[in-house]
């Protein structure tokens, strides 16, 4: 019996390609073949069947955002009511009332809601996730650090060009790929490196697309920070990152 990835040395058929659902065998089918319409045959079956992969991740991945955005809701649905009763709060509050060493809030800054919510929130709420996205943004930092044209100042346009993401994933699993050659200029790419070797070295579900993220101005912040809180537990999964709290 003909193995399937003999099937190009013989007479090879669409119904035989439909049947071959390994991208690796289908370039090896390519490179041996040398009939044109074989090749071209064998092409639109190897496009057809990463299509098919494609269209599965894009699947998985809406199934796990609305399961993250469901677990987001349940658990803090009330804080983001909060934060906003907070902002015309400190608005409408003289600056002498402030709390004595608390920072004041300013325009366009990631942690300021949080910081104006203190007084309305109750507790425990706003406070811990203050606390929790500025150490996870401290970590992504620190981790960061040595890498040329990384300065990670935020979850969102700190991340636009893809580099971020590649040097988070590159101080892990440093023989994924090569820093030193990535350019800044090819998101897309970039993007797309980071998410595949997350996915495939760390088991980081992909939250994120590529082609989403290229056509924002700059990366909606709450899906970075998904995407990098998930990113960091499986990383403490897997033994890589030993900590007591998880973001």
């Amino acid at each position: 019996m003909e193995s399937k990835t003999d099937v190009g040395s013989a007479s090879v058929t669409s119904e035989d390609l439909a049947a071959v659902e390994d991208e690796e065998v289908l370039n090896k089918m390519l490179d041996n073949a040398t009939d044109f319409a074989e090749r071209r045959m064998i092409r639109a079956a190897l496009r057809e069947l990463l299509k098919k992969k494609r269209d599965k991740r894009e699947q998985d991945r809406g199934s796990r955002q609305q399961d993250l955005r469901q677990q987001g809701l349940s658990k803090g649905g009330k804080t983001g009511g909060a934060v906003s009763i907070g902002r015309a709060s400190m608005a409408q509050q003289p600056p002498a009332n402030r709390p004595s060493g608390q920072p004041s809030p300013s325009a366009g800054s990631e942690t300021s809601p949080a910081v104006a919510s203190a007084q309305k929130c109750p507790p425990a709420a706003a406070p811990n996730v203050k606390n929790v996205k500025q150490m996870l943004l401290d970590w992504c930092r620190a981790k960061t650090e040595p890498y040329e044209g990384v300065d990670i100042r935020n979850f969102s346009s700190s991340w636009k060009d893809g580099i971020a993401f590649c040097a988070l994933v590159h101080r892990f699993f440093p023989d994924a790929f090569e820093y030193s050659i990535l350019n800044p200029n090819k998101p897309r790419e970039n993007f797309q490196l980071a998410f595949n070797a997350a996915e495939r070295l760390a088991g980081c579900p992909p939250l994120l697309d590529a082609d989403d993220l290229v056509r924002m101005k700059e990366p909606d912040w709450k899906c970075v920070y998904t995407y990098i809180q998930e990113f960091y537990r499986c990383l403490v999964e897997k033994g890589l990152v030993k900590t007591k709290k998880r973001p």
